[in-house]
């Protein structure tokens, strides 16, 4: 409970919201000024147009070539199917394009904001009675993703109605059993999130679920309003694709439990992704806020962070076009960052210190696909990838370790 009471004790502590050192965080880039389009604590970097390299991760987002579906040409080694790519037939549906703009990007970031105006939401700045995180549409000003932690203490329950939203139920740390549809599943769960794979349960919209548990936990609800309302189903922890990306500083883990061609959703996509310390995730800077067919789809996104030992972490995204997204922020375990558009990443890991994020998408496009393109002043970076080694330290942990966890069924049925 340690991390717990140092949690607290942060969100109790006001003047860290006020701190510039810490975040600096905008919803509209200033034109003009010594580096126009970038933070004023970046102004005297390189050269204007270029993202320098913040002293400040993908998820499964800054990992694919440019145009490519989600996978590192040079630097996948991991275990996923298809080469880890993550477009592929587990979400075919076709729908209306939604709120793409005419040009095919994504709304602008103004008026966006989760607490405060801001983009960089801390840990507790949106907690909500049982929710120590409460972030929805409404409150993001977007259109699509959610995400809530559930606290439960020993012996503990929390029932919600899912809504015009599709839900995943992923243990952060601990067990439970989710029981919906008539039918209970029985979450195994995990130590915490740097310690093993775990497994998770599907809810679909229009339902009402309630989740237990008997020795309490931090449980994920990761959430995507969303159309076509799909069965209600257990995700087994030992077949997760556990897939390692990049090379040397730039390896990282993923555990692609939800991405888009593994597991089935109707707009969905959520990843988990782990950096060792002093290493950089979410590398190259990557954007996914335009429509372009085959190349890019439009996907808001949120990064939700935990850090080993109550270390830090460092996070950029910067704008993509004029009025455009603008966050560089220091994260400590429980915030989270809010991305409508632009070039996101470094997500940068405290030497000696594991990074850990929770990536949750979902968007308008006509099939669910995670499709990007990368920041071209940074795209050599892939270039590099072959001749290195992955980082020695990955995998942190398998999704077959979790086989001898996960003895019993995840499903039974009864009401």
């Amino acid at each position: 409970m340690a991390a717990e009471e140092r949690r607290a004790a942060r969100r109790g502590a006001a003047a860290r919201d006020d701190d510039p050192a810490r975040t600096h965080a905008r919803d509209a880039a200033p034109e003009g000024g010594p580096a126009a389009g970038r933070p004023a604590s970046l102004a005297d970097g390189p050269a204007a147009g270029r993202d320098p390299a913040p002293a400040r991760g993908q998820a499964a987002c800054g990992t694919a070539a440019a145009g490519g579906r989600g996978t590192d040409p040079a630097g996948v080694r991991g275990a996923g199917p298809a080469g880890g790519r993550e477009s592929g037939p587990a979400g075919g549906a076709t729908r209306d394009a939604g709120t793409t703009a005419p040009d095919g990007r994504a709304p602008a970031a103004g008026g966006t904001a989760a607490a405060g105006g801001r983009l960089h939401v801390r840990a507790g700045e949106t907690a909500s009675g049982p929710y120590a995180l409460d972030i929805g549409p409404e409150r993001a000003g977007w259109t699509y993703c959610s995400l809530r932690v559930l606290d439960l203490p020993p012996g503990g329950s929390h029932a919600f109605a899912t809504g015009g939203s599709e839900w995943i139920v992923l243990p952060l740390t601990g067990g439970c059993t989710v029981h919906t549809e008539g039918e209970t599943f029985t979450l195994h769960g995990r130590d915490d999130v740097f310690r093993g794979v775990s497994d998770f349960a599907y809810v679909p919209r229009d339902a009402h679920a309630q989740i237990a548990s008997g020795a309490g936990g931090r449980f994920a609800l990761a959430g995507a309003k969303c159309e076509r309302r799909l069965p209600a189903r257990y995700g087994p922890a030992p077949e997760v694709p556990v897939e390692l990306r990049g090379a040397g500083t730039c390896s990282r883990q993923v555990n692609n439990f939800a991405a888009a061609d593994v597991f089935a959703c109707d707009r969905l996509i959520a990843v988990e992704v782990l950096t060792p310390g002093g290493n950089w995730s979410s590398y190259p800077p990557h954007k996914h806020d335009e429509h372009r067919p085959g190349a890019e789809s439009v996907l808001e996104e949120i990064y939700y962070f935990e850090v080993e030992d109550d270390g830090l972490g460092y996070h950029r995204v910067s704008p993509s076009r004029e009025g455009g997204t603008d966050v560089l922020a220091e994260v400590r375990g429980g915030d989270t960052v809010l991305i409508p558009d632009g070039w996101h990443g470094p997500s940068i890991a405290q030497p000696g210190r594991t990074l850990y994020y929770l990536n949750v998408m979902a968007g308008p496009g006509e099939t669910r696909e995670w499709l990007i393109s990368d920041h071209p002043d940074h795209r050599w970076v892939r270039d590099t990838w072959p001749a290195q080694a992955v980082d020695p330290r990955l995998p942190l942990y398998t999704a077959a370790a979790a086989a001898g966890r996960d003895r019993a069924p995840g499903r039974r049925g009864g009401s």
